[in-house]
């Protein structure tokens, strides 16, 4: 090799490469006369499927029993409130600095289960931790009104 072989420009290297492209592609849109008439002139061959009838088993009710979804997990979420701040406002934040939500002192605080609402309760503590005692459970019917407006 000589010092000519690197000092190629890039504009060199782009025409290079442009022509291995274009060859490699010519080579693989040519395929044999042979091959390709072959391919075109068999017909498929379909056979359908054959499918068992299965007898019905002695499987458990699944219309409305509950105990196949009992050890789901689900996420439960208990809000104490929310609020919209600037990004420069979070970067400000510090040991100390009080947070403003929308929620009043005293009122309900929503219980989400994934992220819906499903009832409202207060806070309590109960031995050093805290809990919530449920004061309303949101009904079935509110439950899809909410989340047909969804």
């Amino acid at each position: 090799m000589t010092t000519d072989d690197f000092a190629s420009t890039p504009a060199d290297d782009q025409d290079a490469l442009a022509a291995e492209w274009a060859a490699a592609l010519a080579e693989s849109s040519a395929a044999p006369p042979a091959v390709a008439d072959e391919v075109q002139t068999q017909p498929e061959q379909v056979a359908p499927a054959s499918f068992n009838n299965f007898a019905p088993t002695s499987l458990p009710s699944t219309g409305n029993d509950i105990n196949m979804i009992l050890d789901i997990p689900v996420q439960l979420t208990v809000e104490l409130g929310r609020t919209r701040i600037p990004i420069k406002n979070i970067l400000q934040l510090a040991q100390g600095s009080v947070v403003e939500l929308d929620a009043l002192a005293g009122e309900p605080m929503d219980v989400l289960v994934n992220g819906y609402l499903i009832a409202q309760g207060e806070v309590v503590v109960v031995n050093d931790k805290f809990g919530i005692r449920l004061t309303d459970i949101v009904t079935p019917s509110e439950r899809m009104r909410r989340l047909s407006k969804a």
